[in-house]
């Protein structure tokens, strides 16, 4: 299964359009770069600064590839740009989490 990338950003709450073009230019550019897309998440009730990006990965190597690949890439470097500019990113931490339980099964078992 591999391992998951968790982002969690810190955003500017007046800037949240921003963050979300950001995150639908990554809808093709990490996936292009070799990582598996789950999603991006921006706040919708509660807090008005906290977001995350999630992806996953075979390992630690496959996400140092991967992270190089993006940088390089023309769709990276424009996102990355764009963030720079606008600065709507605050503080941005990664944590890189292995899935250790199975889904529940579907159907109605009682």
């Amino acid at each position: 299964m591999g391992i998951t990338c968790f982002i969690r950003y810190e955003i500017d709450p007046f800037k949240r359009e921003a963050f979300e073009a950001y995150a639908q230019a990554w809808g093709h550019a990490i996936p292009a770069a070799g990582a598996d897309l789950i999603g991006y998440f921006a706040p919708h009730e509660g807090s008005a600064t906290t977001a995350y990006g999630v992806y996953t990965v075979d390992n630690l190597a496959a996400y140092e590839a991967y992270r190089a690949r993006l940088a390089t890439s023309p769709e990276g470097r424009e996102n990355y740009a764009f963030a720079k500019r606008e600065r709507f990113i605050l503080k941005e931490d990664r944590l890189f989490l292995k899935l250790v339980s199975t889904p529940p099964a579907s159907g109605n078992e009682s």
